[in-house]
Protein backbone atom coordinates (compact mmCIF):
# COMPACT_ATOMS: atom_id res chain seq x y z
CA UNK A 1 0.00 0.00 0.00
CA UNK A 2 1.59 3.49 -0.86
CA UNK A 3 1.15 6.67 1.47
CA UNK A 4 -1.61 7.73 -0.45
CA UNK A 5 -3.95 4.96 0.09
CA UNK A 6 -3.40 4.48 3.67
CA UNK A 7 -4.99 8.66 3.91
CA UNK A 8 -7.44 7.79 1.25
CA UNK A 9 -8.83 5.23 3.23
CA UNK A 10 -10.27 6.08 6.37
CA UNK A 11 -12.08 2.88 6.95
CA UNK A 12 -9.69 0.42 7.18
CA UNK A 13 -7.77 3.04 9.88
CA UNK A 14 -7.45 1.92 13.86
CA UNK A 15 -7.82 3.83 16.83
CA UNK A 16 -4.36 3.67 17.19
CA UNK A 17 -3.45 5.43 13.73
CA UNK A 18 -6.07 8.46 15.23
CA UNK A 19 -3.30 8.98 17.88
CA UNK A 20 -3.91 12.13 19.75
CA UNK A 21 -7.64 12.87 17.59
CA UNK A 22 -10.75 10.67 19.34
CA UNK A 23 -14.35 11.32 19.76
CA UNK A 24 -14.84 14.85 21.60
CA UNK A 25 -15.90 13.66 25.54
CA UNK A 26 -14.04 9.82 25.01
CA UNK A 27 -10.99 9.38 26.95
CA UNK A 28 -8.03 9.24 25.01
CA UNK A 29 -6.08 6.04 24.38
CA UNK A 30 -3.03 6.08 26.77
CA UNK A 31 -4.33 8.44 28.60
CA UNK A 32 -4.19 7.62 32.93
CA UNK A 33 -7.23 6.91 34.72
CA UNK A 34 -6.84 10.11 36.81
CA UNK A 35 -6.58 11.90 33.65
CA UNK A 36 -9.71 10.06 32.74
CA UNK A 37 -11.36 10.91 35.88
CA UNK A 38 -10.59 15.02 35.87
CA UNK A 39 -12.33 14.85 31.92
CA UNK A 40 -15.46 13.20 33.44
CA UNK A 41 -15.80 15.36 36.32
CA UNK A 42 -15.18 18.24 33.75
CA UNK A 43 -18.13 17.23 31.31
CA UNK A 44 -20.44 16.14 34.47
CA UNK A 45 -19.99 19.77 35.81
CA UNK A 46 -20.79 21.34 31.87
CA UNK A 47 -23.78 19.21 32.14
CA UNK A 48 -24.54 20.26 35.49
CA UNK A 49 -24.85 23.77 34.45
CA UNK A 50 -26.38 23.41 30.95
CA UNK A 51 -29.07 21.81 33.38
CA UNK A 52 -29.01 24.81 35.86
CA UNK A 53 -29.66 26.88 32.80
CA UNK A 54 -32.65 24.84 31.26
CA UNK A 55 -33.78 25.22 34.54
CA UNK A 56 -33.93 28.51 35.30
CA UNK A 57 -34.66 29.19 31.43
CA UNK A 58 -38.29 26.88 32.21
CA UNK A 59 -39.05 28.86 35.61
CA UNK A 60 -38.93 32.00 33.84
CA UNK A 61 -40.69 30.56 30.67
CA UNK A 62 -43.36 29.43 33.73
CA UNK A 63 -42.88 32.98 35.34
CA UNK A 64 -43.67 34.51 32.05
CA UNK A 65 -46.63 32.55 30.64
CA UNK A 66 -48.34 33.49 34.05
CA UNK A 67 -47.74 37.12 33.60
CA UNK A 68 -49.12 37.06 29.88
CA UNK A 69 -52.17 35.06 31.16
CA UNK A 70 -52.86 37.47 33.75
CA UNK A 71 -52.19 40.11 31.49
CA UNK A 72 -54.70 38.82 29.00
CA UNK A 73 -57.40 38.43 31.90
CA UNK A 74 -56.93 41.61 33.00
CA UNK A 75 -57.09 43.01 29.34
CA UNK A 76 -60.80 41.48 28.48
CA UNK A 77 -62.12 42.96 32.17
CA UNK A 78 -61.18 46.37 31.13
CA UNK A 79 -62.87 45.35 27.53
CA UNK A 80 -65.80 44.28 29.19
CA UNK A 81 -65.73 47.06 31.67
CA UNK A 82 -65.01 50.06 29.04
CA UNK A 83 -68.18 48.69 27.21
CA UNK A 84 -70.93 48.58 30.12
CA UNK A 85 -69.78 51.89 31.74
CA UNK A 86 -72.21 53.93 29.54
CA UNK A 87 -75.11 51.42 30.53
CA UNK A 88 -74.02 52.30 34.08
CA UNK A 89 -73.69 56.27 33.72
CA UNK A 90 -77.30 55.61 31.54
CA UNK A 91 -78.33 54.23 35.41
CA UNK A 92 -76.81 56.81 37.18
CA UNK A 93 -78.52 59.25 35.42
CA UNK A 94 -82.25 57.91 35.59
CA UNK A 95 -81.88 57.26 39.38
CA UNK A 96 -80.67 60.89 39.99
CA UNK A 97 -83.14 62.52 37.56
CA UNK A 98 -85.89 60.41 39.31
CA UNK A 99 -88.88 63.06 40.27
CA UNK A 100 -90.19 62.88 43.58
CA UNK A 101 -93.36 62.14 43.27
CA UNK A 102 -92.47 58.78 41.42
CA UNK A 103 -89.44 58.17 44.05
CA UNK A 104 -91.67 55.40 45.81
CA UNK A 105 -92.85 53.46 43.01
CA UNK A 106 -92.33 49.92 42.67
CA UNK A 107 -90.94 50.37 39.35
CA UNK A 108 -88.35 52.84 40.55
CA UNK A 109 -87.11 51.27 43.34
CA UNK A 110 -86.43 47.91 40.65
CA UNK A 111 -84.60 50.89 38.67
CA UNK A 112 -82.46 52.12 42.00
CA UNK A 113 -81.63 48.21 43.14
CA UNK A 114 -80.33 47.45 39.30
CA UNK A 115 -78.18 50.53 39.95
CA UNK A 116 -76.82 49.61 43.24
CA UNK A 117 -76.15 46.06 42.23
CA UNK A 118 -74.11 47.29 39.24
CA UNK A 119 -72.44 49.73 41.13
CA UNK A 120 -71.57 46.42 43.69
CA UNK A 121 -70.07 44.65 40.95
CA UNK A 122 -68.27 47.15 39.35
CA UNK A 123 -66.67 47.44 42.83
CA UNK A 124 -65.99 43.43 43.27
CA UNK A 125 -63.95 43.88 39.77
CA UNK A 126 -61.73 46.66 41.16
CA UNK A 127 -63.54 49.50 39.15
CA UNK A 128 -63.23 53.07 41.10
CA UNK A 129 -64.57 56.45 40.35
CA UNK A 130 -61.75 59.20 39.94
CA UNK A 131 -61.86 61.78 41.75
CA UNK A 132 -62.51 65.00 39.60
CA UNK A 133 -64.70 68.15 41.22
CA UNK A 134 -62.84 70.56 43.05
CA UNK A 135 -59.54 68.41 42.53
CA UNK A 136 -56.65 70.06 40.23
CA UNK A 137 -56.31 69.07 36.63
CA UNK A 138 -54.29 65.94 35.94
CA UNK A 139 -54.26 65.08 32.35
CA UNK A 140 -53.68 61.50 33.02
CA UNK A 141 -56.63 61.26 35.01
CA UNK A 142 -58.67 63.78 33.34
CA UNK A 143 -59.94 65.12 29.64
CA UNK A 144 -60.37 68.95 29.69
CA UNK A 145 -63.47 69.39 27.22
CA UNK A 146 -63.68 73.19 27.84
CA UNK A 147 -62.74 76.07 29.80
CA UNK A 148 -64.20 78.50 32.05
CA UNK A 149 -63.28 81.74 34.24
CA UNK A 150 -62.83 79.81 37.79
CA UNK A 151 -59.27 79.20 39.65
CA UNK A 152 -56.78 78.37 37.24
CA UNK A 153 -55.80 74.44 36.75
CA UNK A 154 -58.86 73.33 38.99
CA UNK A 155 -61.71 71.30 37.42
CA UNK A 156 -65.04 73.27 37.99
CA UNK A 157 -67.51 70.33 36.41
CA UNK A 158 -67.63 66.83 35.35
CA UNK A 159 -68.80 66.31 32.21
CA UNK A 160 -68.63 62.32 32.16
CA UNK A 161 -67.38 60.62 34.90
CA UNK A 162 -64.09 58.47 34.65
CA UNK A 163 -62.85 55.29 36.01
CA UNK A 164 -60.01 53.29 36.97
CA UNK A 165 -59.61 49.22 36.93
CA UNK A 166 -57.46 48.43 39.73
CA UNK A 167 -54.39 51.77 38.99
CA UNK A 168 -54.89 51.59 35.35
CA UNK A 169 -56.97 54.30 34.02
CA UNK A 170 -59.83 52.90 31.42
CA UNK A 171 -61.56 56.16 31.00
CA UNK A 172 -60.49 59.18 31.87
CA UNK A 173 -63.01 61.61 33.60
CA UNK A 174 -64.38 64.34 30.98
CA UNK A 175 -63.96 68.08 32.90
CA UNK A 176 -64.35 71.48 32.28
CA UNK A 177 -61.23 73.47 33.81
CA UNK A 178 -60.67 76.92 35.46
CA UNK A 179 -58.63 79.63 33.26
CA UNK A 180 -58.23 82.17 35.54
Amino acid sequence: MSDDEKVADPVGASPADAGAEGLPGEPQAGSTAEQQLVEALERAETNYKNWQRAAADFANFKRRTEQERAETARFASASLVINLLPVYDDLERAVGTVDANLAGLNWVQGVVAIQRKFKTLLDAMQVSEIAAAGELFDPALHEAVANQPGEEGRVLHVVQKGYRLGDRVIRPAMVIVGEG
